[in-house]
Formats: structure tokens, C-alpha cells, sequence
């Protein structure tokens, strides 16, 4: 898979330096049409033929206590063997000889909703198990506003024919991520369900337990990382299956053009044209307008070979995954950074670029600095309190899970000395970080704004870098003081003028005196 990924890389390159903005907005359609409509094609073909909207809970097994009456009487259960005041699977009914049971994919203990309506408010939602709440919150923050500065996105922006264009197709835009957005996830939860932890397929690790689940060994889910490849292509007709890897990989070429381009174009034109303001040894027409678009196209090789090994050979052991994690990372970045002083640009009458500067500082500081004080366990769950935010302990005991119909001696009991199950609480700040960043640097953008209420801080050369990120009223005073300069200089240029003017009179005159 390596080179058909390097080969998709030649070829991004080849037609993102070729036709520029052009090119990627024209391919990009394309590619965006293709894996749009075979993506969602297959979210409403498996949402069609899905016979349950949402697992219900699992029938269970011979032997199986069900965890509620609602339970019990959806399947028909009957008194236990051990305990008769408890309801257990009916053997007569679903199992009535080994070769011959009823197999489910139903979810333990209590099911799924289709719509948890409180999993964003609630961290114990999803009891039995966790709720990542804060870091949805935050994922999707650093989603929404991160993207805002994001290279491709602003290229986009910038070409509009007028900036009312770009309003619409940013609103168009906007309404046709949840019309994408939604089947795309239905798709990872039917993933789930032919091949999450309730499915046939699942396997547990046998060294762990967990007391909300009610399980002295093998509680750890193990997710298969190649589930979703694998429903594509043995679960859906393949055709679809294949119509939506495709898509697939149209969603990525078409983030990949965009990135090179706006990468190669903001690399040569923001610091290799200003090489010579930092560094005097270096001319400062380095980089000027008639090779600008060459040193773009040539700046883009490096870029688009340091994406594709990227691509190719990183690995990571990250809950979210390996290169899709960095896609987060990096508009996390951008977040913590530069969306403050966007937003200032826009909204403040006279943003101070002093202000701007400072507020990025003050984003990237507090972002690395919580990334490496806050506690972070791995596991994106924050401590709250509930047996559902104990992390899995080791396999505590021998014997049956509480739910089994056996005798009581036989079923485990974690309140014995030594079948204890140790499970430390998770204890994983990540999100706070992404959003206490922004935060800091909002405030601090607005302090240095207040503290410029009645000029600049401090002033930049006229011929500096700034002047041209300085809006109309800010360039006016450079303008005032450089006509200012102007007219010093006639004055003492006309003074000197006269003074010529005079001497020459003067050596007339003498002349003239000589001569009589």
C-alpha cells in the first residue's frame, strides 16, 4: 500500500503545481461528488437494510441472569436454577440443543438508544461505561474554530470573486457538513455493531476486570483497528464497499492538494520573501514577483514529500489513531494561536498587531505548557466519579461473573479479600489544554488592545515587514510621518537650492567687478 500511496502523492503534486488554485477547486470538486455520493449511498443503503436501529439488549446465553424485568420479559425469561427470585435465559426456548442456539448482537446489559439526548451534558450517560464528554466538547471546538485558520480553507476565502461569494459558500458549506457529516458516523457505528464488543467477533484481553461490568477476567475490549475495511468489504455489497473506499480516498486527495498549495504559497511568499528583514546577508529581491510562483511550486517538493512518508511510515499507539490524530493536533495549534487575533482583525476597529503578536505568544505558551503539566493518562476521560471511570485492573478471580446462574460460592465476589479488582480512576485532562489556550489568549489580546487605546506601544519601521498586515487608520500615521519626512527633505533641498543660487550670484558679481 506504500506505493500506490506515493504514487498519489506524484500525482497530487503534479496537478496542484500545475494549475494552482484551479486545479484544486476543479479536482476537488470531482473528488468531492464521487466520495460524497458513494459514502452516502452506503449509509442509507445500511441504514435501510439494518434490521435494528439500535442493539437491543442481548438475549444472553444458558445460564444468564438478565440485569431488569424489562429484560426478562422481552425474551421470555424464566426463574433461575440458584436463585429463584432472579430471571435467567430461556434454554427451552432459544437454545434447544447445542447446534441449534439463537446468536445476537444485542449490547450488555441494557442495550443502546439510537440518540443518547444527554451525552453531551451528562458524563455518566453511558453508564455502564465512560463518557468523554470534555473531550468532545473540546475536539469539536478545536474542530470548528481551528479550521477557520486553516490554510486551505482561507485560500478559498481569499480567491472569492467578492467577499459576499465567500459568505454563501461558506454557509453552503456549512448546512452540507451535517448533510455529509451524519452518514459518515452512522457509518463507524454500524461498524460497531457487526464488530464492536457485543458483536460475535469481539475479543477481550483475559488478564483484566472491571467491577461495572460485573466481570473478574476478560472485561478489556480489544477493537479490531481494521473493523471499518472490513465491513466495507465483507458485510455491504462490493460495489458500495468499494465505491466508498474510493470515496475515501477522493476526501483525502482532495485535503492533500489543498494543504500543498497553501503550504508552498504562504512558505515562499511570507518568509522567503522577507528573508532579507531578519537576515542582512541575504538580498532582499531573493524572492521577488517575477519568480515568486516558481520558488511556490519548488518550495512545494519538500512539503509534499515530508506528507507522504508522513503518511507512509508514521505509527502511533493514540487512542484516535495514527495520522488522523495529527489532523487534530494541528488544528488544535492553530487554535491556541492565531484564531484570536482573526477574529481581532474582523471585529476590533483598529487591531493592534502588537496585540496580535502578543496573543499568539501568549496561545502557544499556555497550549505547551498545559501539554506537559496536565495529567494525562492516554484514555481522553476525565476523573469523573462512577465505577464507569475506573480504568480495566488485572484478572481479580477464577470464578463465574455475578451474572451467571451458578451457586453463590462459584460466583465472584470483589468485597473477598484477594478477588479484589484494583482499578485506578482515569485521570486524563487532554481537551482543557486545547481550550484554556484560546482563553488566555483572547485576554491577553484585549489587554494589550486597551493598553494601545490612545496610540501604539510601539511603532514599525516604515519599510518594515508589518506595514503590510496594518489596516487603513494604522498606515495613515506611517504615511503622515512619512510625508512628514517629504517635507523636511524639500525644505532643506530648496534651502540648499537657494544657497547655491546665492553663491552663484555672488561669483557673478564678483566677475563682473574684475572685468570692469
Amino acid at each position: 500500500w506504500i506505493q500506490p500511496l506515493q504514487m498519489s502523492a506524484a500525482l497530487v503534486f503534479a496537478y496542484t503545481v500545475a494549475g494552482g488554485l484551479y486545479s484544486v477547486a476543479y479536482t476537488d470538486v470531482l473528488q468531492a461528488a464521487v466520495g460524497w455520493l458513494g459514502c452516502m449511498t452506503l449509509a442509507f443503503y445500511s441504514i435501510a437494510n439494518e434490521e435494528n436501529k439500535a442493539p437491543p439488549p442481548s438475549i444472553g446465553f444458558p445460564s444468564y441472569m438478565y440485569p431488569d424485568d424489562a429484560t426478562c420479559e422481552m425474551y421470555d425469561g424464566v426463574p433461575c436454577e440458584n436463585d429463584a427470585t432472579a430471571c435467567c435465559y430461556n434454554t427451552e426456548k432459544w437454545c434447544p440443543s447445542d447446534d441449534n442456539c439463537v446468536v445476537d448482537n444485542g449490547a450488555y446489559p441494557f442495550g443502546d438508544q439510537r440518540i443518547f439526548h444527554d451525552q453531551m451534558t451528562n458524563a455518566h450517560s453511558l453508564t455502564p461505561f465512560p463518557n468523554a464528554v470534555v473531550f468532545n466538547w473540546a475536539t469539536i471546538f478545536v474542530l470548528a474554530f481551528g479550521n477557520l485558520a486553516a490554510l486551505d480553507f482561507q485560500a478559498r476565502c481569499m480567491a472569492s470573486k467578492t467577499a459576499k461569494i465567500a459568505t454563501i459558500g461558506c454557509a453552503i458549506a456549512g448546512c452540507l457538513t451535517f448533510v455529509v457529516g451524519i452518514p459518515f458516523a452512522y457509518l463507524g457505528s454500524i461498524t460497531r455493531v457487526y464488530y464492536g464488543p457485543d458483536s460475535a467477533r469481539a475479543s477481550f484481553e483475559t488478564d483484566s476486570c472491571n467491577i461495572g461490568l460485573g466481570l473478574p477476567t476478560c472485561a478489556l475490549w480489544l477493537p479490531d483497528q481494521d473493523a471499518f475495511i472490513k465491513y466495507l468489504t465483507n458485510e455491504v455489497p462490493s460495489f458500495l464497499g468499494g465505491w466508498c473506499l474510493i470515496g475515501i480516498v477522493a476526501a483525502s486527495m482532495s485535503t492533500c492538494d489543498g494543504a500543498i498549495l497553501a503550504m508552498g504559497t504562504v512558505f515562499s511568499h511570507n518568509i522567503m520573501r522577507n528573508l532579507g528583514s531578519f537576515f542582512p546577508c541575504i538580498r532582499k529581491d531573493l524572492v521577488n514577483e517575477k519568480n515568486l510562483l516558481s520558488m511556490a511550486r519548488l518550495i512545494a517538493v519538500p512539503f509534499t514529500v515530508a506528507s507522504a512518508l508522513i503518511a507512509s511510515f508514521y505509527r502511533s499507539s493514540h487512542s484516535l489513531g495514527a495520522t488522523g490524530y495529527l489532523l487534530i493536533v494541528a488544528f488544535d495549534i492553530v487554535l491556541a494561536s492565531v484564531v484570536v487575533p482573526l477574529f481581532g482583525c474582523f471585529y476590533a476597529k483598529k487591531p493592534s498587531p502588537l496585540a496580535a503578536f502578543c496573543a499568539i505568544i501568549t496561545g502557544i505558551l499556555v497550549r505547551v505548557i498545559l501539554e506537559f503539566t496536565l495529567p494525562k493518562d492516554g484514555y481522553l476521560l476525565m476523573p469523573f466519579d462512577g465505577t464507569e471511570f475506573l480504568d480495566y485492573g488485572a484478572a481479580a478471580s477464577t470464578a463465574f461473573p455475578a451474572f451467571f446462574d451458578v451457586p453463590i460460592d462459584q460466583r465472584w465476589d470483589p468485597s473477598v479479600e484477594g478477588e479484589q479488582c484494583e482499578q485506578p480512576r482515569y485521570n486524563d485532562w487532554t481537551g482543557v489544554d486545547s481550550l484554556a489556550a484560546p482563553i488566555a489568549a483572547l485576554i491577553v489580546f484585549v489587554f494589550v488592545q486597551w493598553l494601545e487605546r490612545n496610540g501604539p506601544l510601539r511603532s514599525f519601521a516604515e519599510d518594515g515587514i508589518m506595514v503590510g498586515y496594518l489596516k487603513e487608520g494604522q498606515v495613515e500615521s506611517i504615511e503622515k510621518g512619512a510625508d512628514s519626512t517629504n517635507r523636511t527633505a524639500k525644505f532643506a533641498s530648496d534651502e540648499n537650492e537657494c544657497c547655491v543660487n546665492k553663491a552663484e550670484s555672488a561669483v557673478e558679481v564678483k566677475a563682473l567687478d574684475d572685468t570692469n
